[in-house]
C-alpha cells in the first residue's frame, strides 16, 4: 500500500478540460478509479487526496489542470472580497522564496472590472505575508511557482490551487511544431471519442507535427502521455511529499518492447514529417509508429479493420484547392479504406460537404479557439451494403 501523501484529508478536486471533452474525462476518470464525479462547465469534481493530486496529473491524457479547493466563502460586496481573503492561511501553501500568481474566471455584477478581485485577492496574500514575516513573496504572472485560481459566481467565491502550473498539454515531448499544431489535450480526447479499441489499425494521413500518432501510441503502450515531463507546480507547495511521488514515479511504465497494434501516419511535406520523426524519436513508442512522406492519395494502409482519424488543412476560405483536396479525401475514404471507420476533424464547415458521404455522428469541439466538427463516416467491406451515402454538394 503507498504511503499517503500530506495527511488523509478528503480533498475538493476540480479537473479542467476543454469544450466537448467533459463526458470523456469522466470516463478516463472512473477508469482511473474515481466512478463518483460531478460535471461541470469544461470540468469535472471530485473527492480525493494529496496522493490522487499527484497521480492525476500524471495519469489524465485529457485534462488541462487539476486544482485542490483551498477556501469557499460568501462576499456581498467588494469590501468582503479581501476580508475573507486575509482568513485564509496563505502561508500554509508556499513560503517567501516562491513566486505567485492569481488568476480565475468572474461571473458576478458585484465588481465592474473582472480583473479587479485577483488583485484583491493578491493583496490579501502580500498582507498576509507582510504580517507574518516583514516580508512579501514576489509575483510573477507568466511563469509563476504557485498559482491560484479564483471563481466567482455571483456571491460565491472558491478558492482553490492549480496544481499543475503550466497546462498539462503542455506534455514535454513536443520538439517540433508546424504552424498550427493540435492541443495535446484535444488529440487524446478526439481519440477517446473514436472509442479506438487500442488494437486495431490507427492510420492519420495529414499526421503533420505527430501529436495525434504520439497520443495514440503512448496510450497504446499504457504509458502516460506526461512521461516526459519534469515540472508540476505541487512541487512548490510547502506540503510536498517527495516520498509519495517518488512512488508514483517508479511505478509509471516507461519501456515497451512492441505496440498491440499498427500505427501509420503520412503527409505530403517532407517538412512535417522530419518534425514528427523527431518529436517520436525521444520517446520508447517512437522507434513502432510508421510516417511516411507522401500525398493521402498514394497511402496505401493494412487492411481493416481499424480507424483513421486526421486534422486535414481547413483553409481559411472554401477555395479551388479545399474542395479539391476534401472531394479527393472522400474518394480515397471510400476506395482504399474499406472496413475502416473514418473520423475527420475540421473546421471548414462547407469543406465537408465535398468529402461527399453522409457522416454517422457529428461532435461539436475546439481546436484552440476554432470550433470544429469532429465527424464519422463508417466504410464498410464491399461485400456487405454500403451504410454511406455519397452526397453531391
Amino acid at each position: 500500500m503507498i504511503k499517503e501523501a500530506q495527511g488523509d484529508k478528503t480533498l475538493t478536486i476540480t479537473v479542467k478540460t476543454v469544450f466537448g471533452l467533459e463526458n470523456v474525462l469522466v470516463d478516463e476518470l472512473a477508469e482511473l478509479g474515481f466512478k463518483k464525479s460531478q460535471l461541470l462547465n469544461r470540468a469535472v469534481q471530485i473527492k480525493g487526496t494529496w496522493r490522487d493530486v499527484y497521480y492525476l496529473n500524471v495519469h489524465l491524457r485529457c485534462a488541462i489542470s487539476v486544482l485542490v479547493e483551498v477556501e469557499k466563502f460568501s462576499i456581498r460586496n467588494e469590501d468582503d472580497l479581501y476580508k475573507q481573503a486575509k482568513k485564509v492561511q496563505w502561508t500554509n501553501y508556499f513560503g517567501l522564496e516562491k513566486t505567485f500568481a492569481v488568476k480565475g474566471a468572474v461571473f458576478s455584477d458585484l465588481f465592474r472590472h473582472s480583473q479587479y478581485p485577483f488583485l484583491v485577492v493578491k493583496d490579501a496574500i502580500v498582507d498576509t505575508f507582510r504580517d507574518e514575516f516583514g516580508e512579501r513573496p514576489d509575483v510573477n504572472i507568466k511563469r509563476p511557482q504557485i498559482l491560484f485560481d479564483v471563481y466567482i459566481n455571483k456571491k460565491e467565491v472558491i478558492v482553490s490551487l492549480n496544481t499543475s502550473g503550466a497546462p498539462l498539454f503542455q506534455r514535454g515531448y513536443r520538439q517540433a511544431t508546424g504552424l498550427a499544431p493540435m492541443n495535446e489535450v484535444v488529440a487524446a480526447g478526439l481519440l477517446r471519442l473514436t472509442g479506438w479499441d487500442k488494437k486495431s489499425t490507427l492510420v492519420d494521413p495529414f499526421c503533420g507535427s505527430g501529436t495525434l500518432l504520439i497520443e495514440a501510441a503512448l496510450m497504446a503502450a499504457n504509458i502516460p502521455a506526461t512521461v516526459e515531463r519534469q515540472h508540476y507546480a505541487f512541487k512548490n507547495f510547502v506540503n510536498f511529499d517527495q516520498e509519495v511521488w517518488d512512488e508514483i514515479q517508479e511505478a509509471i511504465n516507461t519501456r515497451v518492447r512492441e505496440l498491440p497494434c499498427i500505427i501509420q501516419g503520412s503527409d505530403s511535406s517532407a517538412e512535417m514529417v522530419t518534425k514528427a520523426r523527431r518529436n517520436l524519436s525521444g520517446l520508447s513508442i517512437g522507434r513502432f509508429v510508421d510516417t511516411i512522406v507522401d500525398d493521402f492519395n498514394d497511402v496505401r494502409t493494412p487492411e481493416g479493420p481499424g480507424i483513421v482519424i486526421t486534422n486535414p488543412p481547413y483553409g481559411e476560405r472554401m477555395g479551388e484547392e479545399i474542395e479539391e483536396m476534401y472531394e479527393a479525401l472522400g474518394d480515397w475514404m471510400k476506395t482504399e479504406m474499406k472496413g475502416y471507420d473514418c473520423w475527420v476533424i475540421s473546421s471548414n464547415f462547407d469543406a465537408f460537404k465535398f468529402i461527399g458521404l453522409r457522416p454517422d455522428k457529428k461532435i461539436k469541439v475546439y481546436n484552440g479557439s476554432l470550433e470544429c466538427s469532429f465527424r464519422k463516416y463508417s466504410i464498410y467491406e464491399g461485400s456487405k451494403k454500403a451504410k454511406y451515402q455519397t452526397i453531391v454538394p
